[in-house]
């Protein structure tokens, strides 16, 4: 249980990935690309930003700012990724930035001091802010998907008027300590 902040962190993360991947794999380039107004974001400008975030906050997490200079967070909602695998490269580029990051780490590095454009948080605030900021974002993505999918959407959790079987089959398990995703 020593590292259990971050074993569950790890797999909340694992699980707003998998949210994504599941979306993602269910538009097409095209629906990617969908904007619903003037001004709004697409899954792929949604993705861009994303990515844009994850490597800028968790390149040299420990030891640099979370704000890179390199980083043009602007830049990263114009639309330029030119192709589904392009997005999803881009995607697979940023998680695999944050879990070469997040991995590493141990409980004794969970009050260390970072910094995100020169605010200090502990790593444990920093993994909280950027697990709730890409929370945000998925959860926006998944949304997208479901509007644009319509009646062909494939739910990514419990369906409306599954609700009882989804309890009776885990209730109908012996109680004991797990994580949601484990079953996913």
């Amino acid at each position: 249980m020593e590292n259990s902040y971050l074993t569950s962190a790890i797999k909340q993360f694992s699980y707003y990935k998998s949210l994504g991947d599941k979306t993602i794999g269910q538009l097409t380039y095209e629906d990617l690309k969908k904007e619903f107004a003037e001004d709004s974001n697409s899954v792929a400008i949604i993705v861009k930003h994303m990515v844009g975030n994850m490597l800028s906050r968790w390149t040299n997490f420990l030891t640099e700012d979370g704000e890179k200079e390199w980083r043009y967070r602007d830049d990263e909602f114009v639309d330029t990724l030119n192709s589904k695998d392009a997005i999803i490269n881009s995607w697979e580029k940023g998680w695999n930035c944050l879990f070469n990051a997040i991995r590493p780490l141990s409980t004794s590095d969970l009050e260390r001091v970072i910094y995100i454009r020169n605010q200090g948080h502990t790593v444990t605030e920093a993994i909280n802010r950027q697990m709730m900021h890409y929370a945000y974002h998925t959860g926006q993505i998944v949304f997208l998907g479901k509007i644009i999918k319509g009646k062909d959407w494939q739910s990514l959790s419990i369906p409306k008027g599954k609700s009882k079987a989804y309890n009776s089959e885990k209730f109908s398990k012996d109680r004991a300590k797990r994580h949601f995703t484990d079953d996913l």
